[in-house]
């Protein structure tokens, strides 16, 4: 009795490793964050540290000029996220449908045409883009001049309102190929029989997309949503490498995750004291934000079967 007891739970011992390294460098860091956004630093070490309860949130949603960098910064994060929700998960779900038909031909070249930008090192992708983006002699505007259209020629990373839309759609171009390879893979674990069957009946492209593929990848279109939504709301380097931690022009760029290195690790301009507590109750609040949009999201895919 004794030995099959033990039997049964030796598969605890394969999950030991796992466990270790989500308690050490997920599950601690997370209390840690939470631990340190309740208190003050008011200089390095320990023994500047005082405890202040909920103060550090009070400030960051009372004080008008934190709070109106906070306030800022979500919402240009929100942008963010619709843009690339919007513009990246539409193109990945149109290039696997088209990747997965029957009659694509070299569709594995394609999809290596696609993913190559998720390869390249984000640092060499936005400095690339801000040339490429050069108002003077940028690709695009020596594009637009030849064809006669040197109207539309902008600034535009100089531009509130350009600045982060144009972000937002190099992030976009540089990830779709991950949604995309998702898709593709749910895609094709459809059964060939429910396609031959939508066939026989007489069923179109278009209605075997809208009523047959994209309903059974829903639980695939959920992941893809949850991880462009956590993925936008600690976006970082793309800001950094494109503009600038300040979130340049005038915060038009400003994302929680450039707010929290600012506040958190290198302090804001002019005094450039850093205040962990207050970025720990920002990192904090952020974590909060994400756990209920990702259970939203869960909720909303979740599929019947």
């Amino acid at each position: 009795m004794k030995k099959h007891t033990l039997q049964n739970c030796i598969w605890y011992v394969y999950i030991l490793p796992a466990l270790f390294f989500y308690l050490f460098f997920m599950a601690w860091p997370l209390a840690d964050s939470i631990r340190m956004s309740l208190y003050s630093n008011t200089s390095s070490g320990i023994a500047g540290k005082t405890f202040v309860g909920f103060d550090n949130y009070i400030k960051l949603f009372t004080n008008p000029d934190i709070s109106a960098r906070f306030w800022g910064a979500f919402k240009n994060t929100w942008y963010f996220f619709f843009i690339n929700m919007i513009c990246q998960n539409v193109l990945a779900v149109s290039f696997a449908l088209m990747l997965t038909e029957k009659t694509m031909k070299g569709s594995r070249i394609y999809q290596t045409i696609i993913f190559i930008p998720v390869t390249l090192a984000i640092l060499v992708t936005g400095y690339l883009w801000k040339l490429i983006l050069n108002p003077q002699w940028g690709a695009i505007a020596l594009l637009l001049q030849n064809l006669q259209l040197s109207s539309w020629v902008k600034p535009w990373l100089g531009d509130e309102k350009y600045a982060l839309t144009i972000v937002s759609l190099v992030s976009s171009w540089q990830w779709v190929g991950i949604p995309t390879m998702m898709f593709v893979t749910g895609l094709q674990n459809i059964s060939e029989d429910i396609l031959e069957a939508a066939e026989i009946d007489g069923a179109s492209k278009f209605v075997q997309i809208f009523n047959i593929k994209l309903p059974l990848i829903k639980p695939v279109l959920g992941i893809v949503t949850i991880l462009t939504f956590v993925n936008n709301f600690n976006a970082f380097d793309v800001v950094y490498a494109m503009e600038n931690v300040n979130g340049a022009p005038q915060y038009s760029t400003d994302l929680i995750g450039t707010l929290f290195y600012r506040i958190g690790i290198a302090g804001q301009h002019p005094v450039g004291i850093p205040n962990p507590g207050l970025g720990a109750a920002i990192a904090t609040s952020t974590f909060l934000m994400l756990m209920g949009g990702v259970v939203l999201i869960l909720r909303l895919t979740k599929s019947k079967n």
